[in-house]
C-alpha cells in the first residue's frame, strides 16, 4: 500500500515515515503543494495524508486543486488547528478525514485502515460504472455527473452527498446521518450545513426532474419516482 505524505515538518515527517515503514506502508514525502503538483499527481496512491499548514499553497487548497483535478484519492488531514470550523472548511474542500496534532500514532493508524476499508468496500460494491435515474447519469469511474448528456459540475462533497443519497435510495435518511456519512466527524444537529447541501443540489441537478425529497421533520429521500 503506497502512501504520500506531505509534511513540511522534519519532526513530524520522520515520525510519520518511521511509523507507516514499520506497519508495511510505502512512503513516498513531499514538503510542500508545489512539490506534489510538479511530480505526483499521476501517480495511483492508497492514501494521501496531507498537513494544513504547509508553506506556500496551503494544504486545504492543494486538496481542493487536487479534487479540481478529479483526484478523488482518500485524503487524511493533520493540523494542529482543532476548532470544528477548521474541520469542516478542511472537509467542505474535499477531505476525507481530519486529526489533530498532537495524535497517538495507534490513533492515526486506525484512521487509515478505516479509510482504505471503506475504499475497497465501495470498489467492491459498484457492480456497474454508470448509474442512470432519468435523465440523470453518475460515471462513478470519472467521479462525473451528466444531465441530458451535459456534464454538471459538482463539489467534491456535492458529489458525496449525491452518492449516500443514491446509495439509500427508497430510504429516509436524516440530516445526523448524513453528517456522519458524509462529513465524517459528529456535528451539533443543530446545524444548517445539510439543508444548503442539499439545496445546492437541487439547483443543479433537478432543472426537469425532481430526486431529491423532503421528509418533514425527518430528513431527504432519493426517489426519482414519487
Amino acid at each position: 500500500m503506497q502512501i504520500l505524505v506531505i509534511e513540511d515538518d522534519k519532526r513530524i515527517s520522520d515520525f510519520l515515515i518511521k511509523g507507516l515503514e514499520e506497519n508495511n506502508y510505502l512512503v513516498t514525502l513531499c514538503k510542500n503543494a508545489e512539490e506534489v503538483l510538479a511530480n505526483y499527481v499521476s501517480i495511483q496512491w492508497d492514501l494521501i495524508i496531507c498537513d494544513v499548514m504547509l508553506p506556500g499553497m496551503d494544504g486545504i487548497q492543494l486538496v481542493q486543486t487536487l479534487r479540481f483535478k478529479k483526484i478523488f484519492t482518500p485524503i487524511l488531514m493533520l493540523s494542529a488547528l482543532n476548532a470544528v470550523q477548521d474541520k469542516v472548511s478542511a472537509l467542505d474542500y474535499g477531505a476525507d478525514d481530519y486529526i489533530t496534532k498532537p495524535f497517538h500514532f495507534d490513533e492515526l493508524l486506525s484512521r487509515i485502515k478505516a479509510l482504505t476499508r471503506r475504499t475497497s468496500y465501495q470498489q467492491q460494491e459498484t457492480p456497474s460504472a454508470i448509474l442512470t435515474f432519468g435523465s440523470l447519469k453518475i460515471d462513478q469511474d470519472q467521479y462525473k455527473v451528466f444531465q441530458n448528456d451535459e456534464e454538471i459540475e459538482l463539489s467534491p462533497r456535492e458529489y458525496k452527498l449525491l452518492m449516500y443519497l443514491i446509495e439509500n435510495s427508497n430510504k429516509t435518511v436524516s440530516r445526523v446521518q448524513i453528517l456522519n456519512a458524509v462529513w465524517g466527524i459528529t456535528f451539533n444537529n443543530q446545524t444548517n450545513v445539510v439543508d444548503v447541501y442539499i439545496s445546492y443540489l437541487r439547483n443543479k441537478i433537478e432543472k426537469n426532474e425532481k430526486f431529491i425529497h423532503t421528509v418533514k421533520g425527518v430528513g431527504y429521500m432519493f426517489n426519482m419516482d414519487l
